[in-house]
């Protein structure tokens, strides 16, 4: 008996640590995602107009220019983009750079990104620009060193044969005001505003895409179809799913991963439960023998037996919930879990607890508690007959 029901306290407790760790982890998982995407959403904006066919497109049209006016748009900014030659000294880059208008400096959210310096991209009608960590790191750059620009080299519209090289480039100097970081996609990038980056193109009207956001309270994924029926075929609306899907996918697999591979573990620790019901059958056959002569039927043997397994993967399943739930109100408050490295946004480990998590992981562990409790109630009933006739 005291064998069965450290057995069945075993059950319990792995359960009890599956569900934690199931809560637990999904919730670190969300406060991760909700941590990078808000760094995204720094640089990302809620909808984004591109041409289908070339780079560049005229901005100067009826409906472009009313858009810009609708009072629900909070930020529209032109932005102006291309690859070139970023030289430092002796060092030298290829990266992107991207100009962008006024509108851009909207987002109050921009200083969170920045390592280094401000986020300025004029000062007394000169353009300075906010380069990305990994341009700072293979160039070597010091915002300090204000006698030392960056110069920035595009290829002319029109290609000019001569014996210097450097006559076929545009190349224009600008400051560094600051070094912003958020992931490898954006710190190739050197952020100039648009009148700068036009003048390096020799890109007068045209710019490469419209970036919107909007006042709070606005459904975006209605003013997204309201455009594209306006803008027609010849452009895309992107919103920020569609603007960085391979950033969402990675997401959603990563967190679906750890959800099966702690499942497995959820399924072992419930499983055990047949092991110690099991046990608890060959214990009580007798008794059990004695129940159906006192006219007890054979669903009501079962319903025994399937009762205390679900009692069990329940119990342990409600108390790790509870326990989780403790632990990730705790780490949201005093940070208990450290980094383990000095970080610019965040020095512990991110929470954020959703309610359909506890659904999930409640209904995950309930439905695999009702398939071991079924296979024990079964095994309850094998062999009733000829016990009863050995009694």
């Amino acid at each position: 008996m005291h064998a069965i029901n450290i057995i069945s306290g075993i059950s319990m407790l792995g359960v009890f640590v599956g569900s934690a760790a199931l809560i637990i982890i999904l919730s670190v998982f969300n406060g991760f995602e909700k941590v990078i995407l808000s760094l995204y959403n720094n640089f990302t904006p809620e909808l984004k107009i591109e041409p289908v066919r070339g780079k560049t497109f005229n901005p100067n049209t009826p409906y472009f220019s009313t858009l810009r006016k609708n009072p629900k748009v909070f930020s529209y900014t032109q932005a102006l983009e291309e690859k070139a030659l970023i030289r430092y000294g002796s060092r030298q880059f290829i990266g992107t750079i991207r100009g962008v208008s006024d509108d851009f400096l909207k987002n109050k959210q921009l200083d969170s990104t920045i390592q280094n310096g401000a986020f300025i991209l004029k000062s007394n009608d000169l353009p300075y620009a906010v380069i990305g960590s990994t341009v700072q790191n293979s160039l070597g750059v010091s915002i300090r060193d204000e006698l030392s620009s960056l110069q920035i080299y595009s290829p002319r519209r029109k290609i000019v044969n001569s014996i210097n090289p450097e006559d076929e480039f545009v190349r224009l100097p600008i400051n560094v005001s600051g070094v912003f970081s958020i992931q490898q996609d954006f710190d190739d990038i050197v952020v100039t505003p648009i009148s700068f980056a036009r003048n390096l193109l020799d890109e007068p009207k045209e710019v490469s895409s419209l970036e919107l956001n909007f006042v709070k309270g606005t459904n975006v994924n209605s003013q997204q179809k309201e455009i594209e029926e306006n803008v027609g075929r010849g452009f895309t609306v992107k919103n920020r799913y569609q603007q960085n899907t391979e950033l969402y996918k990675t997401l959603n697999y990563e967190r679906w991963s750890v959800f099966m591979i702690l499942t497995f573990v959820l399924i072992i620790a419930i499983f055990n439960i047949i092991g110690s019901l099991t046990m608890l059958v060959m214990d009580k056959r007798k008794d059990i023998a004695i129940l159906t002569s006192l006219g007890a039927g054979k669903p009501l043997i079962q319903g025994i037996f399937f009762f205390e397994g679900m009692m069990i993967s329940v119990t342990g399943c409600v108390l790790g919930i509870v326990a989780g739930s403790v632990f990730c109100v705790l780490q949201q408050q005093f940070g208990l879990i450290k980094m383990g490295g000095a970080m610019m946004v965040i020095d512990a480990y991110p929470v954020d607890m959703k309610p359909g998590d506890f659904i999930l992981v409640f209904l995950t562990v309930s439905g695999i508690s009702v398939i071991a409790s079924v296979i024990s109630a079964r095994l309850s009933i094998k062999g009733l007959d000829d016990i009863k006739q050995d009694l």
